[in-house]
Parts: C-alpha cells; structure tokens; sequence
C-alpha cells in the first residue's frame, strides 16, 4: 500500500481486513503471505567467480601479453628448449597477470558486499497481534495487515501505518533512511503534502529504523523489496560503479598503447619478410618463425608489465600518508552541581549505551539526546576518585561503556516515573535511597525554571533561595547558550520527597532546586571553514546535501563562516520538492549555483549527482547512512565516514576514518601529489620501453644480430625498471599543489607534449642501447673488432669464408653490455622525474631519498646477475671490464643533458605553444566525460 501515509486509519484497517483490538487470523496470514510475499530483501544472483576472473583479463593490453606468453612458450618447444629456459618468461608473465587479476576481483566483490550488509538493518524479530494474542515471532513472517507493537530500542521490522500512541509520544531515529540530524516524532494523522518525501511521513515507521522514545502500535504495509529499504536496494542494483577519473585516464593510455604496440610488432614482422630467406634460418618458413620471435619479444619490451604494481603500491603509499590519530580526555567529579548533574542524567533517562566487539564501536539505544546524558554521567566520573581517568580505562570497553551510570542506578531505585509529554516538555522520575526520597527532573529550560524555587550551591552542595536575580542571571545565560551558541539547552532539577511515596503526579513537578543548565552541540570543526575555502581556492565547488529542513541547513552553513561571501542564499539553497518543481532550463542554472540541498531523500543524491556528471562534473559524494549507498555507488568517488554504516562503506571508494571534512581536503591534496607522481612513473616506464622498442627495432632494420633477448627484457621491465617506479611515488608534494585549478575531465594523462618527450628520450634509450651493442663488435679490445658491413651480415657467416669465428655472433658479452647500458640510462632516467619540468639543479636527486636508494639497489641486483654464475648463464650475460663499463656511462648520461632541454622548453612559452599545436593532431585519445 504505497500511500498509507495519506489514508486515514480506518482506511488503512479495512484495506487489510485487519480488527485492531484482534490482529490478522491464522487463514489471512497464509493468504497475505501469497498474495505480498515474504518480508526478506531478496537475494540478489550473485556473478559467478569464474566469470569476475574472466572479466580481468577483457583488456587489450593483458590479451597481447596474454598471447605473447603463450608464442613464446610454444616457440620454446619448436627449438627444442626445454626446462626452466621454455618456461620462465611465460610463467613471470602469467604470475604477473594473476596477481593484477585477484586485486580487481577483491574490488568487484565490494559491491556485491554493499547489498548484502543491507540486509543487516532487517529486524530479527517483531511483537504481533494474531487471534487476539500478542506473540513474538520472526520479523520474516510479518506480512500486510500486521498488527505490531514497538518500544524503546526496537528495529522496525517492516514499513508500517502507525494506529495507535501507547505513551505520550514516539521518536524513531530514521538517520540511516534521511540523513536527518535528530530523532523525529511521530504521528497519528494523515499526511496531505504533495509529492510527500519520506520526512514528511510523519504517520509511517520505516523498516530498518529505530524507536528511542515512546511504544506505540502500528500496521503493516509493506514487506520485503516493498518498503523504504527495498527502494534503497532496488536503486543500487540498478546502479553502475562509476570507475575514478585516474582509472579512465591509465584505461584509455593502456588501450592506445596497446594499439601502436600492436601496429608496431606486425610491422617489424612484415618489414623483415625478405629475409625470411636467409641461409641462415634454414627456410621461410624458419625465418618467418625467427621475425615472429622478435615481433613477440617486442611485445615484451613494449608493455609495462609492472605498471599496474607500481600505481597500486605508490596509491597505497599515499593512502598511508593520510592516516591520523585521535584521543579523548575524561574529567573527574569534584563539584557538587557536577556530581548531582550527573545523578540527574543517569538516572532521569531511559536511553542506553553498549559497546559491540564485533563492530568496535559504541552504541546507542534510545533518544540521542538522553545518550549525550549518559555520556555526560561517564564523563563527570564518581565522587572520591582523584585518579578517576586512570582508573576507569583501566576497564574493558564493554565496562566502561555505562560504569559509572550503572554506579548511579545501583545507588538509586527508580520508584516511579513521569514520562515526557509536549505540554510539559519535562520528564521526572521518583528514587529511593538509604530511607530517602528524591525526585529529580529534566527538560526545556523555560519549563524547569518557572518551577524551581531554589537553588543548588556548588560550594558545598547546600540549597539557597531562587531569587529574581539569580533566576534572571540563569535565564540569560541560557538565551546566550540557545541563541548565540546555538546549543541544545536542557535544564536538570531534584525535589526531596515524602519517605514512602509511591507515584508521581504533575502536582509534584514545583517547588523544585535547581541544579543546573546542561548545553550539547554536534559542533562544526573548527577547521571545515579553511577546508572549505581552500575547495574554493582549489576550484572545487561544496554543496551541503542534508535531510535536515532548509532553516537548520543555512543556520549550520552561515556558523561555519565559509560562506561568509555570500550575502543571502537566494538562488544557492533549494529544497528537494522546490528544485523537481523548477524549469528544465532553470534546473541547469540552479545546479551551476547549488550550495545548499535540502529535504532530501535516497533518489534525490544519486539525481544530483548524475545531473552534475551530465554537466561534465568530477562528483565526489560523501555519506554515512544506508540511504547514502546509491548515491555513493554513482559519484565518481564515494566516500563515507568511518562511523557510518557498513553498507555505505562498502559501496564508497573511500572511507574517513575520523569523520573530517577536513580530511577531504587534505586527501584532494595529497590525491593531486600522487596523481603528478603516477604522471611520472608512468613517463619514466613509458619512456623506457620505448627505449626498448626502437632498440629491438632498429636492430632489425638494420640487420644486425639481436640486441636483448626475452629474459633480459623481462628482467628490466619488472626488476630495473619497477623499483625506480615505485621510488618516484614518494617525490614530495607542490607546496602549491591546491592552488591549480581542477583538471579538465577530458584532458588526457599524457598529453602530445609530453608523448612527445617521451619519444625524445625512449628514442635516445634504443639508440645507446643499440650503439653499446655495436661498439663491442667493432671497437672494443675484448670484441672482434669487425668492419661493420660483417656485423650486418652476420646471418650468411656459416656460408662464407671469414678471418673470424662465427659463434662471435653468439658471445654473451655484445648483449650485456647492451642491457647494462639499457639499466644505467634508466637510472638516469628515473632522476629526470624528480620533477615534470623542474630542473635537477633546482629539485637535486637528494630531495628523494628513496629513489636513491632504489637505483642503489638496483643497480646492485644487476650486478650480481653478471657477476654471479647461476644467474649469468640464466640472463644470458658476462662481466663487464671496466673500460667496458666506462663506455655504458658515456653512452648513458647524455639522457640528463637531453632531459633538461626539453624540460626548459616545457617551462618557456614555446614549449607552451608547441604542446597545443601537437596535441592537435589528437594522437592520443581523449573521452568524453560520461556516455549518457
């Protein structure tokens, strides 16, 4: 029945067949049960395993690495390798593979977790009237037409029409539906607001929230995927994770990438077509096999097979930078105001807190008003402990949770209770203790006083008359703390009461003794108001999205102070119904200026934020309840607060672990660091494989034997090339770094610019790696020294006479110096990326210690592969003299020289105009923000 909330009782009573005084009989449970289902969220199909691995591998870049591990296992075979030679390269591949493959299945299943946690907000069980009796049965059972009852610290077990208040009142903290701030009360009468919202169903109980005042009875009206929560699911199962901005960029430059490397190995297998028939391949058919072996270690050379390592590692390592500590500090009772305040509080309260291992965390039951008294009451302490702090944490958390309100309910035994009503706006309850009588009391501050004709002194705990300056004084600190302070005032009293009194009347409630004026705030940060002007600094627009009212919402936004520019909030601040209600075309407008949403409901975030995503808006969502989740699964970047609930986290991207606006920013920064710093791993392996692609193709135009084989591309690719990456992760953050403006959304990772230097420096990297090669065979003392026209037909050696052996073709010593000349110009390399544009004089190579300590070691593990034996006949490699490793320096350092010239031109508006006219020609590509 979707709107019970604006029927009458009756006519929600005869809808269901239902008699109020009766409940539903046994034959009407068993037909409402066919006719409405059962009460469960349904249980979602789950994806297959095997079918979330697959998904893994759907990426150009993975199927060519894929492939190539595959050929080169069977090319192995075909020339009769076997052992650990046939094997290593395809099973680093495949290992390196699997393990990208298990983190995104880790990732997909967050998701799925999200929809079952939902499920954890369905009560257990339920107090139902069937056949005239009340009984407790399942909360599954329920079914349309139920007649229920609830009570303080009950979970409503089903969206329900409330018939009937048992007590002056009810609240239920519905925070996890809305988002609203404090417990609302609810109603018996019919709801008449147009396009109601679920705040304004006053009269409907929603499943999954809790009561914290009052008991009352109500109807069933709907069950399972029929009520608020059911909508919740239903929305985030139609909701798509949207991937983060820095994922489509590395996915479109992975795919482009893929591309050319692709475009690339075919061509240098089909440029080499007329030597398929050299003698030396002993056929066409063998050549043709021979230049598919170069096209696949090509391959090889070409993807960076550590890259997904890298940006996982250097994400995490700024994720670590983010992490911060919080205390607390406990206040021990030595006041007599203070100590009969936290009498008053523990004992005039009907809330609770326990602490739950399983989750961590405390927990409240009951109104949050009176559980901010309880707290109070633990904060207070107990009389004639001096050590009060150290002793009570010397307690477990469970103990802790509620000692010292337990102490005070121990020492005192409630008799009678008079419960708040809205006249009133109080509440009283009558103790007993060692043969004395005491009632103490608590409400709206403009209720106790007219009643209290005395008042506590803290000196020495005796009672003084209430005269009209005193009252006068009281009453104007309390106009400070509701007005100015915007605190939540509570006034706290007691009355010493005849030995024997049983019951309290309203007669009761004068002549009281004040004990004092209890304020409580859920204050704003003091440090959101710089947070926020520093999104505005940084181009980030904040809008406030709350199920609050629109009064509450600009109240907060104006205390904060970071609006303080604005003169009103005309035009800024809209309600959920007043903006559905506006022109499509004044809806744009109004989204350009939005600051503040209010009154808003689970449909109305996932709204905003694909309205913004159509705008081309980067949106990042933050949320703490069940109804953030879809919303959360929507925006570009979820984040939920780390005292939110388990469904919210799981569906975020991101989770705040101290509930601080202020985090955000700090993690907007520190998000901008490490996206500059993937920019440069990225540029420093891109650049690097690049290197290896002109050197492996280059050899082949010119005929010339092969450079690097597999093993060594590989050794450089994870091991040499990997750890300098990782390094650059820790490059320290811009001191002005939220001082640039946003990213465009569909500005490339790597722009023509810089592909374009890339280029420069891979194309240098092949060439020394190529002459390093070369230079052996025709210059050095312990090489051959071949004219080069020798060198370049080294394939017809066995066919004709020569002065020279021809398994010098086949000596180690060509192909290390090669590979070491590959290593150390990547060392180099990795200094250059330090900074994007800055020069090494100005961000010298010290600023990251790290870096230097990964060339150090890596230069280290290259040395023990060609100096220790077992792993010098596995890379295929020989020690170096040192006139040899001279050369590989010379051939080397000219990569900073060439470095710093193109980081000068990048600083220099020629460099500025060159980047536009070559991003022109859009070699790289760029998407389109959102496919709508």
């Amino acid at each position: 029945m979707e709107d019970a909330y604006a029927r009458s009782i009756s006519e929600v009573l005869e809808f269901f067949s239902v008699d109020p005084t009766r409940g539903l009989t046994d034959f009407q449970v068993a037909e409402h049960g066919r006719l409405y289902g059962k009460n469960v969220l349904p249980q979602e199909q789950s994806t297959p395993f095997w079918k979330l691995v697959l998904k893994q591998f759907d990426d150009l870049l993975v199927k060519i690495l894929i492939a190539a591990a595959i050929v080169s296992f069977l090319l192995a075979l075909a020339n009769g390798e076997t052992g650990l030679s046939a094997f290593l390269e395809p099973s680093v591949i495949l290992m390196i593979l699997a393990a990208n493959a298990a983190v995104g299945v880790i990732t997909e299943t967050n998701a799925e977790k999200a929809l079952e946690e939902l499920r954890a907000y369905q009560a257990d069980v339920a107090t139902v009237l069937r056949n005239g009796w009340f009984s407790i049965v399942p909360a599954t059972d329920l079914v349309p037409g139920d007649i229920v009852e609830v009570s303080v610290g009950c979970k409503i077990p089903a969206d329900m029409r409330m018939i009937e208040m048992l007590t002056d009142q009810l609240r239920v903290d519905q925070a996890i539906l809305t988002g609203e701030s404090c417990s609302v009360e609810k109603e018996l009468d019919t709801t008449s607001v147009t396009n109601a919202v679920y705040q304004d169903k006053t009269n409907i109980l929603f499943s999954g929230t809790v009561v914290v005042a009052g008991r009352a009875r109500a109807v069933v009206v709907g069950v399972g995927s029929n009520t608020a929560m059911g909508s919740i699911r239903d929305s985030m199962l139609k909701t798509e994770d949207e991937v983060t901005p820095l994922k489509k960029k590395l996915d479109e430059f992975g795919t482009f990438l893929a591309k050319v490397i692709a475009g690339i190995c075919i061509l240098v297998w089909v440029v080499n077509i007329g030597h398929f028939r050299d003698p030396a391949h002993g056929g066409f058919f063998r050549g043709a096999i021979h230049y598919f072996k170069i096209a696949v270690a090509l391959a090889v050379a070409a993807i960076p097979e550590g890259l997904p390592a890298v940006v996982t590692t250097c994400l995490a390592l700024g994720t670590k930078r983010m992490a911060r500590l919080n205390a607390i500090l406990e206040t021990p009772a030595n006041l007599h105001c203070l100590l009969h305040t936290a009498m008053c509080s523990a004992l005039c309260n009907e809330s609770a807190i326990q602490y739950n291992p399983e989750k961590r965390s405390y927990e409240k039951i009951g109104e949050s008003t009176e559980v901010a008294l309880r707290v109070l009451a633990e904060k207070i302490g107990l009389p004639g402990f001096d050590s009060m702090p150290s002793t009570l944490n010397m307690l477990s958390k469970h103990e802790r949770a509620s000692y010292c309100n337990r102490y005070w309910e121990n020492q005192f035994k409630k008799v009678s209770v008079l419960e708040f009503t809205r006249d009133r706006k109080m509440m009283s309850v009558l103790c007993n203790r060692k043969q004395i009588q005491i009632m103490f009391s608590k409400g709206a501050p403009e209720s106790i006083l007219p009643r209290c004709t005395n008042i506590m002194c803290n000196d020495d705990g005796s009672t003084v008359h209430l005269t009209p300056d005193i009252r006068s004084e009281i009453e104007s600190k309390f106009h400070s703390f509701a007005g100015k302070e915007t605190l939540r005032c509570l006034a706290l009293a007691l009355k010493r009461m005849s030995l024997g009194q049983q019951a309290l009347s309203f007669d009761d409630e004068k002549d009281l003794t004040f004990i004092g004026l209890v304020g409580m705030l859920d204050p704003p940060r003091e440090e959101v108001k710089n947070a926020v002007l520093s999104c505005m600094t940084a181009g980030i627009r904040v809008i406030v999205v709350t199920g609050d009212n629109k009064t509450t919402a600009e109240s907060l936004c104006q205390k904060i102070g970071a609006f303080d520019h604005l003169d009103d909030f005309a035009g800024l601040s809209f309600t959920a119904s007043e903006f559905e209600n506006l022109p499509a075309l004044q809806k744009t407008v109004a989204l350009q200026r939005m600051a503040i949403f209010t009154r808003v409901e689970p449909s109305h975030k996932r709204m905003l934020v694909e309205a913004l995503q159509h705008q081309n808006e980067v949106v990042a969502m933050t949320g703490d309840g069940v109804n953030d989740a879809p919303a959360l699964k929507k925006a570009d970047i979820g984040i939920a607060m780390g005292s939110g609930t388990a469904v919210a986290k799981s569906a975020s991207d991101m989770v705040l672990a101290d509930d601080n606006f202020a985090t955000i920013v700090a993690a907007v920064a520190e998000g901008r660091a490490i996206y500059n710093n993937t920019k440069q791993f990225i540029r420093y392996m891109i650049s690097s494989n690049i290197g290896e692609v002109v050197c492996i193709f280059v050899a082949a135009l010119l005929g010339i034997p092969d450079t690097l084989v597999p093993v060594q591309l590989l050794w450089v690719n994870l091991v040499t090339d990997g750890l300098p990456a990782t390094a650059i992760g820790f490059n320290k953050q811009d001191s002005d770094v939220m001082k640039a403006k946003p990213r465009k959304v569909n500005e490339a990772v790597v722009t023509g610019w810089l592909f374009f230097r890339y280029l420069v420096i891979g194309v240098y990297v092949g060439l020394a790696t190529i002459a390093g090669f070369i230079w052996w065979f025709l210059y050095s003392d312990n090489g051959p020294k071949l004219p080069y026209t020798e060198l370049m037909n080294f394939d017809s050696c066995p066919t004709r006479e020569t002065n020279y052996p021809c398994t010098v073709f086949s000596d180690r010593h060509p192909s290390t110096v090669s590979m070491t000349v590959l290593v150390v110009v990547e060392m180099f390399n990795a200094l250059n990326n330090l900074s994007e544009n800055q020069s090494l004089l100005v961000i010298p190579p010290w600023s990251n210690l790290w870096l230097l300590g990964s060339i150090f070691l890596t230069m280290l593990l290259h040395v023990l592969i060609l100096y220790v034996e077992p792993l010098s006949i596995l890379f295929s490699v020989a020690p170096l003299s040192w006139a040899e490793w001279t050369v590989v320096l010379y051939l080397s350092f000219p990569v900073i020289i060439i470095e710093e010239i193109l980081k000068f031109l990048s600083r220099n508006s020629r460099g500025v105009r060159f980047n536009f006219r070559f991003r022109r020609v859009d070699l790289l590509p760029k998407s389109e923000a959102h496919d709508k």
